[in-house]
């Protein structure tokens, strides 16, 4: 079977981000860049596929810079199989990434998309419902679990949900994305990373797709949260409660 995987290139979640001037995005500069750990899990889940069904595939896909090439380099060195890059100078938006994942899988035709829940630069969360409507396949959401039935034509997936947890029975060819307890990525072993440079990363120009990716949405201004201030102690019970009650307003 083939399986199709994204890849977004994000801040390092330990990275300081600072507001450019504009304060409608982020200063790059000296910014750590990864993965998204989401996705990260998203390769993970396609390799444990690929090893339980003989002669899969995993093909990553990543849209943005050529410098994103280092992050899908990565997930080769994990052990995917070959990487497509769609070159953009601009970020794209959610429905614009959904129809670029859309139109790719018009040539790849794969068996399952694996993509991570969101991206934590945006917390979007919305790319892989969107791609599944436009797709008319069947979506997994949340998932804590996969199996392939013998036949690999379905699988059993265990979604997270308010209530608990959630198994249901979709048909292949469909849309999962992972969530946080789905897996543990593995590392890259110094074998896979030398194998990764020999391992083929096509890049196509997004122009070359036909699709509108003009920008639908403005940034109006982007804030650092405020700094978190140092509790107090008090002295009873009483006094704890009026806080709560008059200051805090929680009761």
């Amino acid at each position: 079977m083939k399986i199709l995987v994204t890849v977004k290139r994000v801040p390092d979640p330990e990275t300081v981000i600072k507001i450019a001037p504009d304060a409608a995005s982020i200063v790059g500069d000296n910014v750590k860049w990864v993965i998204n750990p989401f996705d990260e899990i998203a390769i993970e889940e396609a390799l444990r596929l690929k090893e339980k069904v003989a002669g899969s595939e995993v093909v990553l896909v990543s849209i943005g810079t050529k410098t994103a090439q280092e992050q899908l380099r990565t997930g080769l060195a994990m052990g995917a199989d070959r990487a497509i890059l769609v070159l953009s100078e601009q970020a794209l938006e959610p429905l614009a990434v959904a129809h670029v994942i859309q139109k790719l899988v018009e040539s790849e035709k794969p068996d399952l998309i694996v993509m991570g829940k969101q991206a934590i630069d945006d917390d979007s969360n919305c790319v892989g419902q969107m791609l599944a409507e436009l797709l008319a396949w069947p979506q997994a959401t949340f998932a804590s679990k996969v199996e392939l039935a013998p036949d690999q034509k379905s699988a059993k997936v265990t979604r997270e949900v308010d209530g608990g947890l959630e198994t249901l029975d979709v048909p292949l060819p469909a849309v999962v994305t992972a969530d946080l307890r789905l897996n543990e990525p593995r590392y890259a072993s110094l074998p896979g990373i030398m194998k990764a440079r020999k391992k083929e990363m096509k890049e196509i120009p997004v122009a070359e797709l036909g699709i509108d990716v003009a920008p639908r949405l403005k940034i109006l201004k982007l804030e650092a949260p405020p700094k978190r201030t140092g509790g107090r102690k008090v002295g009873s019970v009483q006094e704890l409660v009026q806080a709560l009650h008059n200051e805090a307003k929680v009761i």
